[in-house]
């Protein structure tokens, strides 16, 4: 079980970024996902998720209006588009994985995720 995060770079306050979780060695099809950050000095943070069938999508107050999330089961990839980024968005970005299986509307449960990938930097600055 493999994920492995790509997008991540350095962008302009108010610039845009899309992450992108791509899974190999499983399908993602039975899989919550969620996408978490951490920045230096700082807790991780939860950041955005969205349950195995698409249905289900959460994201942080801090996040909300700006970040969307979605998956592409077909290409066993999820995505996190981010706009109006802020420097204070500016962390290692990881994506993690939990199993579902039948229940289709699920990805809030933190502490089920049990997968995770390497993690992207993402640079917010001027």
């Amino acid at each position: 079980v493999q994920l492995v995060e790509s997008g991540g770079g350095l962008v302009r306050p108010v610039g845009s970024l899309r992450l992108s979780c791509a899974a190999s060695r499983f399908t993602l099809d039975y899989y919550a996902i969620g996408w978490f950050r951490q920045a230096p000095g700082k807790e991780s943070e939860g950041v955005s998720c969205i349950s195995n069938s698409g249905g289900t999508t959460n994201y942080a107050d801090s996040v909300k209006g700006r970040f969307t999330i979605s998956r592409d089961n077909a290409k066993n990839t999820v995505y996190l588009q981010m706009n109006s980024l802020k420097p204070k968005d500016t962390a290692v970005y990881y994506c993690a994985a939990y199993f579902t299986g039948a229940v289709r509307n699920e990805c809030h449960i933190t502490r089920l995720y049990d997968y995770w990938g390497q993690g992207t930097q993402v640079t917010v600055s001027s």
